[in-house]
């Protein structure tokens, strides 16, 4: 494909992309509240099911981040190399950054969205979505038929989306000290705690479902670890405890300061935040062949999310065994997931019950899934929706 014919369809991807999001409510539909968010504006999800809320949202966080000894590259040749000496077989430089412990706190805006069923009706549970890497908070609702929202919110719950930080519209501080896995997931589980205390809309949930993809299934999956009554369920998608295959992926990515790559997005962020190359190492990432749109592909560079080099550092950090969460939990992936699977999650065993064995003794149920042809962006290939029913009919398996 031509790099003429590449930008086409990324400009037609993104224009579609954009087209069905903001619209009008349908009359009759009542806007809902918009409590807890500053800045409110109401529309409609891609799909249609849903009336949504977004806006900022303020939430105080704190936790023992890592403290490393990594100046901010100066330019890209550095960060070409700091990933080189990352990924080199006997390397010390993990060693050698590594400075101990140190305490981050503040507070810090998160953009967020807040799904209710278009039809009117009051869920009692609602799925707190944390995205990934490569991607902001509209991977769950990326287009018309690309949209968990929409099916969660068809099953009966209400969704509640965020930019995680460093991402989007929410805050981006210091990329090496603050924006690491374990702030985020004081943040996640912040954001848990807000729901349940009615916080959004005057919404009274009795209940809360962690949902994570990639980066944000390990954040959820420590919450689960760190504050096991958080959450009343899991789903845990584009994860494994297999870490083999995380420095081919990020080879893939070939990552590039955020500025230059997209400097119509990312001109106010700073060298330590970072995006894929090209649609390519999107696709080298993120999907596989030949199981998704190239318009999807396209959209998915056009509106790549960045990140940090705090979060790279942190994110094989933050998993521990959640020994006390006995909640239900799943674990959902592509049948060909790169990062967490080396490609292949059926060898040598199934990596999703594998980590389920390893990570949730004490859970009270648990069921795998994988999606088959399908890579690390679960949500953008066309079987998504398969891993969608089996996602719901667990979680109603259980009483969820």
């Amino acid at each position: 494909m031509s790099g003429l014919t590449l930008l086409a369809l990324a400009g037609l991807a993104a224009a579609d992309y954009t087209a069905s999001f903001g619209g009008a409510i349908p009359a009759g539909l009542c806007a809902p509240n918009t409590a807890g968010f500053t800045n409110p504006t109401i529309q409609p999800s891609r799909g249609g099911a849903a009336i949504c809320v977004s806006g900022n949202v303020a939430v105080q966080a704190s936790a023992q981040n890592v403290k490393f000894n990594f100046d901010l590259p100066k330019n890209e040749s550095e960060v070409t190399n700091t990933f080189l000496e990352l990924i080199t077989q006997g390397s010390t430089f993990t060693q050698q950054i590594m400075g101990g412990m140190q305490m981050i706190s503040g507070n810090y805006t998160i953009a967020s969205t807040l799904c209710m069923p278009a039809n009117g009706t009051m869920p009692s549970s609602v799925q707190l979505l944390t995205h990934g890497i490569g991607f902001d908070r509209y991977y769950w609702d990326f287009a018309p038929g690309y949209s968990y929202v929409d099916y969660a919110i068809e099953q009966g719950y209400a969704t509640f989306s965020y930019d995680r930080l460093g991402v989007g519209q929410s805050s981006t501080p210091d990329p090496i000290t603050t924006v690491q896995g374990p702030l985020e997931v004081s943040i996640a589980n912040q954001l848990a705690l807000m729901l349940r205390s009615s916080t959004f809309a005057n919404a009274n949930f009795t209940s809360v479902i962690g949902v994570g993809h990639s980066f944000g299934s390990a954040i959820t999956q420590s919450v689960t670890h760190s504050h096991p009554s958080t959450f009343d369920a899991a789903i845990l998608t584009g994860f494994s405890t297999n870490q083999s295959a995380i420095a081919p992926f990020l080879t893939s990515l070939n990552l590039e300061i955020a500025s230059i790559n997209q400097p119509y997005r990312f001109s106010t962020l700073n060298n330590g935040y970072l995006v894929s190359y090209s649609a390519i190492s999107n696709q080298y990432g993120f999907f596989r062949a030949p199981n998704f749109s190239p318009l999807v592909l396209a959209a998915a560079e056009a509106s790549k999310g960045s990140v940090t080099f705090g979060e790279l550092f942190t994110q094989a950090a933050i998993a521990g065994v959640a020994s006390n969460f006995t909640g239900p939990v799943a674990i959902v992936n592509g049948d060909a997931d790169l990062p967490f699977c080396y490609g292949n999650c059926s060898y040598p065993m199934n990596k999703a019950e594998a980590a389920i064995s390893m990570l949730y003794p004490a859970a009270s149920a648990n069921g795998t899934y994988l999606a088959p042809l399908t890579g690390h962006g679960l949500n953008l290939h066309y079987t998504a929706l398969d891993a969608y029913k089996f996602i719901g009919s667990f979680l109603k398996q259980n009483r969820m």
